[in-house]
């Protein structure tokens, strides 16, 4: 290997934070093109991750290793959201029956790379597709020892929550994530009310938050925002309230 190939690995492995993956596309914009990267890896010190992505010679990586190249490099809107985001930030105060599994949220026109998805992480990867919020509305970043990767904020979770009800998320456990949201500023809520593009989120999430009797509700300005019209029947046979027009959960009635 020149000197110049040797002092290109030297910079690269004492800048890579351990645990943590690299896109081929990303190491090719900062000079070190396909065919170094292979010597890299006959070399001993890189080894690839499917096609497209390769991480140390050795280490062991996550999901979130492999989120922090999708967002750094790659500047993808996928993150961690819905509930998974709320446990990483202790916000979850009863059994998580869904501990092996985590929700990612991306825009609509973006798809996991195949050398993400065909990786297996030691836990299930659930990403949903959807432009319902945009992409970059409160996104926190979330320290992973030497690294950070973007997750929703406590908010923008409930949303995303309240968004794969009723198939994929309890309704019920909506309701109590909600509960414990009580610390928020009611702009903060506006802007989401007013920038959600799903008028079932946007009608449940206000029926729960006027039931809860959160005391930053009665400053919300309803009328910026659009609830839509007719009736949305969330679940069958449930009750109806005839304010928001929703059909929901007779325990929540």
């Amino acid at each position: 290997m020149s000197l110049n190939n040797s002092k290109k690995i030297n910079h690269l492995m004492h800048d890579w934070p351990p645990g943590t993956i690299y896109l081929s596309s990303w190491l090719k914009q900062i000079g070190i093109s396909g065919q170094l990267t292979n010597r890299y890896k006959k070399s001993g010190w890189l080894e690839s991750i499917g096609s497209g992505a390769v991480k140390r010679m050795g280490d062991e990586v996550s999901y979130q290793g492999a989120l922090y190249a999708l967002q750094r490099q790659g500047q993808s809107s996928i993150h961690v959201g819905g509930k998974s985001a709320l446990e990483l930030q202790g916000r979850l105060h009863f059994l998580n029956l869904n501990a092996n599994s985590v929700s990612l949220f991306g825009e609509w026109t973006e798809h996991l790379p195949k050398w993400f998805s065909n990786t297996n992480w030691g836990i299930s990867i659930e990403h949903h597709r959807t432009s319902f919020l945009p992409s970059q509305l409160e996104l926190l970043d979330f320290e992973i020892k030497n690294f950070s990767i973007k997750i929703s904020s406590p908010l923008r979770a409930i949303f995303e929550c309240l968004y794969l009800t009723p198939n994929k998320q309890d309704l019920m456990e909506c309701y109590e994530l909600l509960e414990g949201l009580n610390n928020i500023q009611p702009m903060q809520v506006q802007t989401f009310l007013e920038s959600c593009e799903s008028i079932k989120v946007k009608r449940l999430f206000l029926f729960m938050a006027e039931k809860i009797g959160h005391a930053w509700f009665k400053y919300l300005d309803l009328k910026g925002v659009n609830l839509g019209s007719g009736k949305r029947s969330i679940i069958s046979d449930g009750h109806f309230d005839s304010k928001y027009l929703i059909t929901i959960p007779k325990e929540l009635a």
